[in-house]
């Protein structure tokens, strides 16, 4: 019975996780990787230390990557020290101030507001922002395939 209960409670963390690759509220890779540590649990699947050392690894190097990759589009799109401070205080801005939206305008805005301020052109800008915004994108691609993969880890460890 506690093993149906670590799979059932293991199978959401595996959904709020891939929810969590688009709202930004919920951390997803981590609570994916709680859903395989759930089923690990369990007498239904066994992993090998090495595998959720590996499964650990992943998880914290998509989530420090997903702070990053908005400020590092900003850069490779032209962007300038102003537009990477910019985006990352938008980024802190947003999220406080408009909630899972401002993780996707924050950034993008951050960018825009950082390269004016440093007296960038209005195109610049732009540009710097546009990178943020596909940043931002590629860090969520990242989590998808991770929780992805996680799911189905989780899934071909119960067949």
């Amino acid at each position: 019975m506690l093993d149906i209960i670590l799979i059932i409670l293991g199978s959401l963390c595996l959904i709020v996780g891939l929810l969590g690759c688009i709202l930004p509220i919920i951390p997803g890779p981590p609570i994916s990787y709680a859903g395989l540590l759930l089923l690990h649990i369990t007498n239904k699947a066994q992993f090998s230390t090495s595998q959720l050392l590996i499964w650990l690894f992943l998880v914290v190097i998509v989530q420090v990557l997903d702070y990053f990759t908005p400020m590092i589009g900003s850069k490779y799109s032209g962007g300038s020290k102003w537009g990477s401070w910019g985006c990352l205080i938008g980024s802190i801005v947003g999220i406080i101030f408009l909630g899972p939206w401002g993780i996707v305008i924050g950034p993008f805005g951050g960018a825009f507001i950082g390269e004016l301020l440093g007296d960038r052109s209005a195109r610049d800008a732009l540009k710097s922002g546009i990178g943020a915004l596909i940043g931002f994108l590629v860090g969520t691609v990242f989590k998808v395939v991770v929780c992805g993969y996680f799911v189905w880890c989780f899934v071909k460890a119960l067949i």
